[in-house]
Order: C-alpha cells, then structure tokens, then sequence
C-alpha cells in the first residue's frame, strides 16, 4: 500500500534576487521543513515585487517570506507573521556609485533615479517617502526586483538607486564594485514569514516549529549554511519565533508616511 501524498501548501517569497538564485536558496530549506512538518511546501515567486504584493493581497499564498503583507492594501488579506529571520535588521539606503559626482541627495532633483519596484518597502517607499519630504523630484525606473536595479546602476544606466542596504552591500561585494551611501534610514526588522487565516492552525504551528528549530539541529544548520553560502549571506541563520507586535515599526512608518498613494505600479 503506497503511503498517502502530504499536503502541499504554497510559499510565496519577495523577489528580491533572480528566480534561480531564490529557489537555489529556498528549496532546500523548504524541503527540509516540509519534511519536519510532515507536509510539502511549493516555493512560488511572482516576476516583479509588485506583482508579489497583488498576489500577497489576494491571499494566494499559503505562508508568504515578505514585508508587503504590512502594506494598508495587503493588509486586509490577514497574514499573521509566525517567524523573522535571526539576520540583522535592514534599512533603506539610496545609493550611487563610488566614482559618481553626485554626493548629496539634492542633486538627485530631475534624475532618474532605480528603485526594485513600487511595492520594495526599505527599496522604494521608505526612500521616496524620504524624497517627497525634502521635496526632490526624482522620475523613478523599476528594476523589478532589487538585483535588477543594482545591476542598472553598476552598468551606470542610472545615477541612483534606492536599495535595501544589506541587500546591496553584499550583491557589491559578490560583484566587485564599491558604492557611496547618500542616504540611509532608521532600521527595520528582517522580513517576516506569515500564514494566511485559511491555513489549518496546526500546520501553521508544524511549519512554524520546524523553520525556527532548524538552527538547532545538526542537518537543519548545514542546510541553512550551504543556501546562505550561495548569496553571501552572513550568519546566524535561521528563523525564530515571532509574532505581529514584533514588526510594530512597520505600522507606525505608514501612519507617517507623507507618500501620495500605495499602489501596484511597475
């Protein structure tokens, strides 16, 4: 008799890298905590951060690796934050090139500047919001995810680019080139890992358990290891428990925001 086929449940992840690098990263650890959990989790990735945030608010994942799910339009789709990385907090930098004669952000007014897309948090809306306050007009090009612009402003196609900074330091140092910082902003936690209300609450705690006890074990870790090898990405690993009060500065950023609308845009 062939054993029953686990339950498949869809995990959305941000776009921030190109697809192939984001499923060489993710399956691994997907499949290991698929296994943990006694179920299968598909890693599903939109082409574009915009068009991850319109399926983010249609609630087509299952559990979802993204900040988007705090945007006022996704919001309404009830993610419910399990996990944030034990990775350091990111924050958004607006960024040129080492060699550039732009120095302050002033001289940005009139330029195209890059941003990944119009639903990157610490990548455009934190950045633009920072623009629109000191009133400079920038006309802003979509890369489409946040490797996609950085590689625009290394092939010097834009003069600037707004970025999520740990992100860009470490896609400079994986590409051999160095960058000014121009502008950077107050720290945010780590992208979160959230289940939509539809997901049965004891396999939303078995997927929880199993991503955030992966550290802790010996397979678990050298799996974390080896996908964080393949983007630069420092330690420690791994996830830990958390809830949606952790992610606090989110809310209170778009109570404040002075930008003019959130919406899908490129």
């Amino acid at each position: 008799m062939q054993p029953a086929a686990a339950e498949s449940y869809s995990f959305g992840v941000i776009p921030q890298r190109s697809a192939v690098l984001t499923a060489q990263y993710w399956n691994p650890i997907l499949d290991y905590a698929g296994r943990k959990a006694g179920i299968e989790l598909l890693l599903k990735v939109a082409r574009s951060g915009s068009e991850s945030a319109d399926a983010a608010a249609r609630g087509d994942y299952d559990f979802i690796f993204s900040n988007h799910i705090f945007q006022p339009r996704v919001a309404s789709a009830g993610y419910r934050v399990l996990l944030s990385t034990r990775d350091e907090p990111i924050t958004g930098q607006i960024v040129t090139l080492a060699d550039s004669p732009i120095r302050d952000l002033q001289q940005l007014a009139g330029h195209e500047v890059g941003f990944p897309s119009a639903s990157a948090f610490v990548g455009y809306i934190v950045p633009i919001d920072e623009l629109q306050r000191r009133r400079i007009d920038v006309k802003p090009v979509f890369g489409g995810n946040q490797e996609g612009i950085m590689a625009q402003l290394k092939a010097g196609k834009i003069v600037a680019a707004g970025v999520n900074g740990k992100l860009m330091q470490a896609y400079a140092a994986r590409e051999g080139f160095r960058i000014r910082v121009l502008w950077e902003s107050v720290a945010f936690d780590d992208l979160p890992v959230a289940v939509h209300p539809r997901v049965p609450a004891a396999v939303a705690t078995a997927v929880r358990d199993a991503l955030a006890d992966m550290a802790g074990e010996i397979d678990g870790i050298s799996v974390l290891r080896a996908s964080a090898e393949r983007i630069g990405q420092k330690p420690p690993y791994g996830f830990r428990r958390a809830t949606q009060a952790d992610y606090r500065s989110y809310a209170d950023f778009y109570r404040a925001t002075v930008l003019r609308e959130f919406r899908a845009s490129p």
